[in-house]
């Protein structure tokens, strides 16, 4: 559905997207994750047909960039991270314009004006005016907006910017419901909304493609062995030597007290082994729970760098 090539952008003599190749199939929710300035608004405006390559080729559901960029804009629906609305516009009277703008049959923009104004929950602002809504309302009309011509492409940056957190529940849920019928790439700084609505993570930094794979493949291949957090009563410290000569362990480190991290083989599981350890030493098993790595520890990892390693031209800091 998303064909990305080689793409890359270049400001002055410095890349801000270097050679960079990915596929996003029909219906998968993508979480498209990057530090500040990593070049991750720079692709998505490349993708949409925004902001032209340097070079490199992008095909969105069959129509390449380079031959139509008009017809590529018409299966895109794009949510920018700062919203272009008209703030003296109501919000129905908004969304006709917008679906007029993006080629909606004048039969079809009623129709298709409820359908946003439901599923974006407009329902109670759909005759106010844009510019007296608060942030959150702005950021749900421009969702709507991105939905207006049923694309089969989102691409959402930021979209629960401004949100409280029972609207970011119900725009969490409605990315997963529109992953169904849509394909979804989504930029966001909020790790856990990327874990519970995207199946696939991609992370870029500096330009480049540092890590794509599910969550939990990223988490297996980037943060090494499984962990086990133990707590033993009665133990305090004791049980580190116990601990480290169990089949499969590879490192027992003492946390304080009775409590420990027990590092293991990926193949191996020592937990009935701990438990009858605690048995046999007279200690009260209170804790023996696996040490989920999250997305974040991943990121991190990828991520951390010297920030002052290579500066973006000024021409490119709106961009990128």
């Amino acid at each position: 559905m998303i064909e990305v090539e080689h793409l890359s952008k270049t400001y002055v003599d410095t890349p801000v997207v270097d050679d960079i190749s990915f596929f996003v199939p029909e219906g998968q929710v993508l979480g498209f994750l990057g530090p500040n300035g990593a070049g991750k608004t720079t692709t998505m405006r490349m993708i949409t047909a925004f902001l032209p390559p340097t070079a490199g080729r992008v095909v969105v559901a069959g129509i390449d960039l380079d031959t139509d960029p008009v017809a590529l804009r018409r299966q895109v629906g794009y949510l920018p991270e700062n919203v272009p609305l008209y703030p003296e516009m109501r919000v129905e009277e908004y969304l006709r314009f917008r679906a007029d703008i993006e080629g909606v049959p004048r039969s079809e923009i009623g129709a298709n004006s409820e359908y946003v104004i439901d599923r974006c929950m407009l329902g109670d602002v759909r005759r106010q005016v844009v510019g007296t809504l608060s942030k959150g309302y702005r950021q749900r009309v421009g969702l709507a907006g991105a939905l207006i011509h049923r694309p089969p492409v989102l691409i959402l940056d930021e979209p629960t910017v401004g949100l409280d957190p029972n609207q970011i529940i119900k725009i969490r849920e409605l990315i997963s419901e529109l992953g169904r019928e849509h394909t979804v790439i989504l930029s966001t700084h909020i790790l856990p909304e990327v874990e519970q609505v995207c199946e696939r993570v991609l992370i870029i930094d500096r330009g480049a493609i540092v890590a794509d794979g599910a969550p939990d493949e990223l988490r297996n291949q980037l943060v090494g062995n499984p962990v086990l957090r133990v707590e033993l009563r009665g133990a305090d410290g004791g049980a580190t030597e116990p601990l480290g000569t169990l089949p499969g362990v590879t490192g027992v480190a003492h946390d304080g007290g009775g409590r420990y991290r027990v590092e293991h083989e990926s193949t191996s599981d020592p937990r009935e082994a701990i438990f009858r350890l605690a048995v046999d030493g007279g200690w009260v098993l209170t804790e023996l729970a696996p040490e989920r790595a999250s997305l974040e520890d991943v990121f991190v990892r990828l991520t951390t760098r010297d920030e002052t390693a290579r500066p973006v031209p000024a021409e490119a800091l709106e961009e990128v």
